[in-house]
């Protein structure tokens, strides 16, 4: 008698599928079990508070919320279901047909017609009237905002005649790169809706990062976190954030959120899969995290592919900064979207300043972003909290060393006025004069410019932590107006400063030894333009933002502070 053929439906594989599905239904089962009572609690409580003919209506139940409660589950929820119809239902049955047949071909008709010469005039026409209409239209009541264009015009003029190569600059790159940048402005300052949801990304992310804060009480105490000691209640916060990223990408997700971005960019602009993909990454990851992204391809890279992903890490911050930037007092909503808009203005100025001239040796069928080398979830988030040591450290250590040079540097310029009756002169007062016009041209009011000028030389000597930590203390002392302040902390989001020069430079000549020297060579016309891709950011932000609008998001940004303090009082007493 053959035993194996007692049985023949029996298969393990089988039996695995089954319980899968199993629990795949079990899982929707719930899903949809708690959504019907949260619906059916919500409307109840609905009802309870009379919010058809109460005049003090409960924001809480009498309107949707969608950035809290009930209405976030809604969108949570629905945002879930339609990745899962999306990936699981079209795109296997329908969406890989009309992948092939239709979107490709369109695609490539698109790319051949578009770059005609004549075509491409006047798409960039087109573009230019309703620049300048969205401009009349918005600057008709307020036309001192006009003067944030200053700025940008002047940094397009230097990149025009200090390009490395101006016979080989794409014009249509650099043009697409920057209006995207201003469109997305318009998107997440100017739209009410693109602002909420900005606001609510912000706030959430503050939210979310300061579950940090019970972590380090229990390791550090609540004297030392209460008291707002920098080193262990503020930095300690990244200690998590790594950990939180280790896990996603173990999961591949970061890897599969970064690719989408990237393609996004790199179909947009026309920027290669390498320089995209780590611009997309950096709206999230530090500049180090982003570059390990493509770590086998950096020995391949041009020299203006390099400076493109060394200007996007120049131009933005990490999320594992954000809770020391916002400690100070930083909008999260300006920060993130300060952030977002540098990402394709990165790639346009950068390939203004040093256009590509060779032909790249990475393409997009090519391209594998590295998996993680971690053993399980568990691995993953060990390695995570313990890859933020060194970053800890190195910010610890480069604040003390650059701060206390800083000051010496105070001392000895000062000491050189003082002999001739100037007292108030030291380094960073003869420093930050230089900054004055650039503050103007951003569209800072002339008697705010001298304080932005001052925070924004801090942030490019030092670095940003020193920045927002004085610029705090402007907002909070009601020394600069909302406008200013907001002005101000766009045009020092970024990683601009000689320490994460030095970071970059050895992070990338790690990973590629043979090219150190052309790492090396384009790394401070890289600094100065990614410094500079901040600055058009503020100054498109100086355009579109509304001085009731910032008033309203620095007093309550304010009296949280205020709140804080008094919090911090009473643990002292």
């Amino acid at each position: 008698m053959d035993i194996n053929n007692t049985r023949p439906n029996e298969n393990p594989n089988n039996r695995i599928n089954n319980a899968k599905t199993v629990l795949i239904c079990l899982m929707h089962i719930l899903v949809g079990s708690y959504f019907g009572y949260a619906t059916h609690y919500y409307i109840r409580e609905y009802n309870s508070h009379n919010c058809e003919v109460s005049l003090n209506e409960d924001p809480l139940y009498c309107s949707m919320q969608f950035c809290s409660g009930y209405g976030f589950l809604v969108l949570f929820i629905g945002f879930i279901y339609l990745g899962l119809i999306y990936y699981k239902i079209f795109k296997p049955r329908l969406g890989r047909r009309l992948h092939r047949d239709y979107l490709i071909p369109l695609d490539r008709w698109w790319l051949v017609f578009s770059r005609k010469r004549s075509v491409s005039a006047i798409l960039i026409g087109i573009l230019c009237i309703a620049v300048a209409a969205f401009l009349y239209i918005e600057t008709k009541q307020q036309p001192e905002k006009l003067a944030s264009l200053v700025a940008p015009g002047f940094f397009i003029l230097c990149g025009y005649v200090f390009s490395s190569d101006r016979a080989a600059i794409k014009w249509r790159l650099v043009i697409t790169g920057i209006a995207c940048q201003f469109l997305l402005g318009i998107i997440c300052i100017r739209w009410s809706v693109g602002r909420s949801i900005f606001e609510c990304i912000g706030n959430r992310t503050a939210n979310f990062l300061s579950f940090a804060d019970e972590g380090s009480r229990f390791v550090y105490g609540d004297d030392l976190i209460g008291q707002g000691v920098f080193a262990f209640a503020i930095l300690s916060v990244i200690f998590f954030f790594s950990f939180l990223i280790s896990i996603l990408y173990y999961m591949g997700v970061m890897q599969w959120v970064v690719m989408k971005l990237g393609w996004v960019l790199s179909q947009i602009l026309g920027t290669t899969v390498c320089e995209s993909v780590t611009a997309a990454a950096n709206i999230v990851l530090s500049m180090t995290e982003s570059a390990v992204l493509i770590r086998p391809y950096v020995k391949l890279l041009t020299a203006s592919e390099i400076h493109s992903i060394m200007v996007s890490g120049f131009a933005t911050v990490s999320g594992s900064v954000l809770a020391a930037y916002l400690s100070f007092g930083a909008s999260p909503a300006h920060l993130i979207t300060s952030s977002v808009m540098a990402a394709p203005a990165s790639l346009a100025i950068s390939k203004l300043y040093l256009p590509e001239t060779k032909e790249s040796k990475t393409a997009a069928d090519n391209i594998r972003l590295e998996k993680s080398q971690d053993s399980s979830l568990l691995d993953a988030a060990a390695n995570g909290a313990n890859n933020a040591v060194p970053i800890v450290l190195g910010i610890i250590a480069n604040l003390v060393a650059f701060v206390a040079f800083i000051a010496f540097l105070n001392a000895v310029v000062n000491w050189f006025g003082s002999l001739v009756g100037l007292d108030f002169i030291d380094f960073e007062w003869l420093f930050s004069k230089l900054f004055i016009p650039l503050a103007w041209g951003m569209g800072v009011p002339w008697k705010d410019c001298e304080e932005v000028a001052k925070v924004v030389a801090a942030k490019t000597i030092v670095n940003e932590f020193v920045a927002y930590e004085r610029l705090g203390g402007l907002i909070n002392n009601n020394v600069i107006g909302a406008r200013s302040a907001s002005i101000a902390t766009f045009a020092i989001c970024g990683f601009a400063n000689p320490s994460s020069m030095g970071m970059m430079i050895g992070i990338l000549g790690t990973m590629a030894p043979k090219s150190r020297g052309l790492i090396t060579s384009v790394a401070f016309r890289a600094f100065v333009v990614g410094s500079i891709v901040c600055f058009v950011s503020a100054s498109f932000a100086g355009i579109l933002m509304q001085e009731e609008e910032e008033r309203r998001v620095y007093e309550r940004i304010l009296s949280m502070n205020q709140l804080k303090n008094i919090t911090i009082g009473v643990i002292k007493t």
